[in-house]
């Protein structure tokens, strides 16, 4: 099959990419964030999380930030609702789109959530009746596709029957995360057809983190057999606070860098998003996980 020529990115720095931060990052800092990345061209994005703050801090502020964030036409701003509790509150911060989750591992699954697989797909079946009720989209999430922290492999098949449950419950899009980033392009190639056997590869998505240095060719194999939309995280932050070990996301710079050079159109501007980077992680105090964020940052000071 040939590759898409078209690719939606799926902007998930500002929530994925910043709930293991140790400071806490400000409101105003975070909408600024958003505000940069849309101006280069993101059109969908994670711009927070309704989840305990006790467990995660950095997003206890996330109804402030959809509070300060401009109306803006063609953009959908998802948030994370683990329970009923979540989407309430949601519901009540005006959020356009809500993202929920389950897990292909019961370890990982207690270790997130505090319940078993089976537990955490009544949560989210809950969570969909209400949301269609109130015509909210829902997007899917599972965990741990390609292996686990805890338990190592992980069965494709209960990835493809978690993953096609989702469906059921009214997701329009389910998107497949290598939690642990252990995925090798053979394996992420073999896992889509698994799974596109329930799910139809166009409401397929994949989240890929760079703990071995494989997202990038994870990615490209499974454009290979058409899924066209790609969740990344802009100058490579992110982490999973239950996965010891695990790096970041596979960096948005990187992304559009090779989605560039295949030709693949985005309508998203790579200096744009290297700038937000840039800001984001001055915020934070560190450098950019992007091996392209950096290697421009470098032309930029020999310019100069």
């Amino acid at each position: 099959m040939n590759k898409p020529r078209q690719v939606r990115i799926v902007e998930v720095g500002p929530r994925d990419g910043l709930q293991n931060e140790i400071n806490a990052v400000s409101a105003d800092t975070k909408i600024r964030f958003i505000n940069m990345l849309v101006e280069a061209g993101i059109t969908t994005l994670e711009a927070g999380a309704f989840v305990s703050p006790r467990a995660v801090p950095q997003m206890s502020n996330t109804a402030e930030v959809l509070a300060g964030l401009p109306s803006m036409d063609g953009v959908t701003c998802s948030v994370l609702t683990p329970n009923l509790k979540g989407l309430e509150a949601a519901m009540s911060a005006g959020a356009g789109e809500v993202a929920i989750f389950a897990a292909a591992s019961e370890t990982f699954s207690h270790k997130n959530t505090n319940c078993s697989i089976e537990e955490s797909l009544e949560r989210v079946a809950a969570i969909c009746d209400i949301a269609s009720q109130n015509d909210m989209p829902v997007r899917g999430y599972v965990s741990c596709v390609l292996g686990c922290p805890y338990e190592g492999d992980v069965d494709p098949g209960l990835v493809a029957e978690i993953a096609e449950k989702l469906m059921k419950m009214g997701c329009y899009e389910v998107s497949l995360g290598d939690t642990v980033g252990v995925g090798t392009p053979a394996r992420a190639r073999d896992l889509i057809d698994d799974v596109a056997v329930g799910v139809p590869v166009s409401a397929l998505a994949v989240h890929f983190h760079d703990t071995y240095g494989q997202a990038l060719s994870n990615i490209l194999s499974v454009l290979e057999t058409g899924v066209a939309v790609i969740d990344s995280s802009t100058a490579g932050l992110g982490g999973c606070p239950y996965a010891p070990g695990a790096a970041g996301n596979v960096a948005t710079e990187d992304v559009l860098y090779m989605l560039n050079g295949l030709g693949i159109q985005t309508g998203v501007d790579l200096d744009g998003i290297a700038a937000a980077g840039r800001y984001i992680c001055n915020e934070l105090d560190r450098a950019p996980a992007s091996r392209v964020a950096q290697a421009m940052a470098a032309s930029i000071t020999n310019a100069s």
